[in-house]
Parts: structure tokens; C-alpha cells; sequence
């Protein structure tokens, strides 16, 4: 690929994020002040995966930005692919558990995986978790992923929708 279809498929990126940053603002500033407390927490679990994926394209610029000027081998391009892999495996593993969690019942829940532990957090809507609700979360989690469950954590944020 050639340095100046990369710098394209980069700028290309960073119009992306802004134009969604602005779309972001535009939208959450249409609401009236009456709704503003509903909305926020309404909006939770969409503002969270907007700043997840924002984060994650960031990161993801910066790794094209390194693999772009370190020559194929190089252990500084090895290590920026390597981690840009791990950033799009656990982006596919979030989706696919967050997706299962709804299936159990819920109506909206993101997933959080660690990038440097194995650590995951599920924010699930409910605004009471039952123990046969969070064992199935603790068994898809630990049959999908492997992770034990004392790396798990499961919180409800109850919002309105």
C-alpha cells in the first residue's frame, strides 16, 4: 500500500470520528432540560460504546501510524500488529458477549474486556440482579472466554427505554 493511500484511509478515519463527535454533540444538545436526567442515564450504555469504539480508534490510528513508518520484522512493527490483533479480538469478543447478555433477557449491556488483564465488566439494564441471572452472565462469560470469576464483574445500571 502506498504512503499516500495511507495518509488517505488516516485522514479519511479522523473526518469519521470528528463528523460522529459532532453528530454526538448536535443530537445530546436537541434534548430539552425537562428529559436531560432521563436521557443520560437512557443514553449510558450508547455513550459508553461511543467513547469505547472513539478510544479504540484512536489507538488504532496510532498502531497504523507505527506499522506505516517501521519496516515489515521490525520488533517495534511486530508488536504494533500484534497489539492491533489483541484491539480487534476483544472489539469481536465485546460484541459477541454483549449480544449473548441481551439474548438472557436484558435489554441493553455492554461489555468491557481488559486489554492488559483478564479482567471483564458487564453493565447490564436491570435494576436488580438476581444470583441465576448473574450465573448465566458468569457461564456464557466463562464458557466464551475462559475467564474465571473472580476476573468478572457485573453491575446493573437501570434506565428507562
Amino acid at each position: 500500500m502506498t504512503k499516500k493511500k495511507k495518509i488517505i484511509i488516516m485522514s479519511s478515519l479522523v473526518l469519521l470520528l470528528a463528523v460522529t463527535a459532532v453528530l454526538n454533540v448536535l443530537l445530546v444538545n436537541r434534548r430539552s432540560t425537562a428529559q436531560a436526567d432521563a436521557i443520560q442515564t437512557a443514553n449510558y450504555f450508547t455513550s459508553f460504546r461511543a467513547e469505547r469504539t472513539s478510544k479504540r480508534s484512536e489507538e488504532i490510528l496510532q498502531l497504523d501510524s507505527v506499522i506505516a513508518n517501521y519496516e515489515k520484522g521490525s520488533e517495534k512493527y511486530e508488536s504494533a500488529v500484534d497489539m492491533k490483533l489483541k484491539i480487534v479480538g476483544i472489539m469481536e469478543n465485546e460484541l459477541v458477549i454483549e449480544t449473548m447478555v441481551k439474548s438472557l433477557g436484558f435489554s441493553d449491556a455492554v461489555v468491557s474486556i481488559g486489554m492488559e488483564s483478564d479482567n471483564v465488566n458487564v453493565f447490564i439494564n436491570t435494576n436488580e440482579l438476581d444470583k441465576s441471572s448473574a450465573l448465566s452472565i458468569y457461564n456464557l462469560l466463562r464458557n466464551e472466554l475462559g475467564v474465571p470469576s473472580t476476573n468478572i464483574i457485573i453491575m446493573p445500571v437501570y434506565t428507562q427505554i
